[in-house]
Parts: C-alpha cells; sequence; structure tokens
C-alpha cells in the first residue's frame, strides 16, 4: 500500500502511541501452566476457588489478576452431565402366589395432638394381607401413643390423615 504510519493511524482515527504500544508485563507462564493444571484437577472450580488454592500454594497474585489471567486462558467453570433416563417400560416384579415371598415396604410420617413427629415404617406381605385390609384403617394402639399425646385419656388418633410415599415392593429370597 506504501501508506506511512501517519498517514494511516490519521485515516482511521487511532492514536500512534497505541499502535507502537508494547506490554511490559510479564508472561506469566508458570502463574497460567498452574492456574490450567488447577483447573483440569478441579474442573467444578471457578477462579475464586483456585485463587484460594494459589494463596495456599504461596502465590503472591491478587484475585483481579488470577480472574484475568482465567478469562485470558479461556478457562470456564465445566457443567455438570444430566443424569441418564430410564430407558424402556419398566417391568413388573413376577409375584408368587406364596405367603413370605414379596413384601412391601412404605414409610408413614404424621405428628401426634402435642406437635411432636414421628414416623412409622410400614411392612406389608402381599400375598397373606387379612380380608378389608387397608393401611389407613388402622388405628394407634394405646400403648403406642407417648404420654401428654392423649395416652392418659385414651384418646387415640386415626391414620386416615397420613402422609405416604409410594410403597416399594421387595422379593424375599425363600
Amino acid at each position: 500500500m506504501g501508506l506511512s504510519e501517519r498517514r494511516a493511524c490519521s485515516i482511521v482515527g487511532a492514536d500512534r502511541k497505541m499502535i507502537r504500544y508494547r506490554s511490559r508485563r510479564p508472561p506469566d507462564t508458570e502463574l497460567r501452566a498452574r492456574l490450567r493444571e488447577l483447573a483440569n484437577q478441579r474442573r467444578r472450580f471457578g477462579y475464586r476457588r483456585l485463587f484460594v488454592l494459589l494463596r495456599r500454594e504461596g502465590e503472591p497474585s491478587g484475585i483481579n489478576r488470577i480472574h484475568r489471567l482465567y478469562r485470558e486462558e479461556g478457562l470456564t467453570v465445566r457443567k455438570r452431565r444430566a443424569r441418564r433416563k430410564a430407558t424402556g417400560t419398566r417391568a413388573p416384579i413376577p409375584v408368587e402366589a406364596k405367603p413370605n415371598a414379596r413384601w412391601s415396604l412404605d414409610f408413614v410420617y404424621d405428628q401426634f395432638a402435642n406437635g411432636r413427629r414421628f414416623r412409622v415404617l410400614n411392612i406389608v406381605d402381599d400375598v397373606d394381607l387379612p380380608p378389608n385390609f387397608h393401611p389407613a384403617a388402622v388405628r394407634v394402639p394405646g400403648g403406642f401413643t407417648p404420654s401428654g399425646a392423649g395416652g392418659a385419656t385414651g384418646d387415640r388418633r386415626s391414620w386416615s390423615g397420613l402422609r405416604s410415599r409410594s410403597p416399594v415392593a421387595v422379593n424375599v429370597a425363600a
């Protein structure tokens, strides 16, 4: 092109000092390498936590310098992989028609009249159920109720309003 530096800068509108500027900053190659190494070891750590690790190793640099190097190196916190979804359809557990072959477990939560909470583990044989059995129809026995929560007056609470999780079936090896 044959343009002088002065003429090219005036056309572009740039200052000549800006064009001639050379940074005097040291390259920080060792610090950059250590930062990259730590970021690869601790993939879920951002620049703040890496700064703490570098400080523990005796690095005197400030957090702003570490942040600048972290960005210049193109480092970012790695995303967690998504959980794998279950594929296919769930097959029901085969049930043998004999007692003690399969049991269902269920945790049930409730609280007494005085506000104290309790949790009950229901374990039920799937085959050997009494006729007309329904867990919500069972009442808490008087000995189960702690004193001060209706035990002295004989007032027992029904299990009809219990909050329950879905039951889990367990095969028992006979």
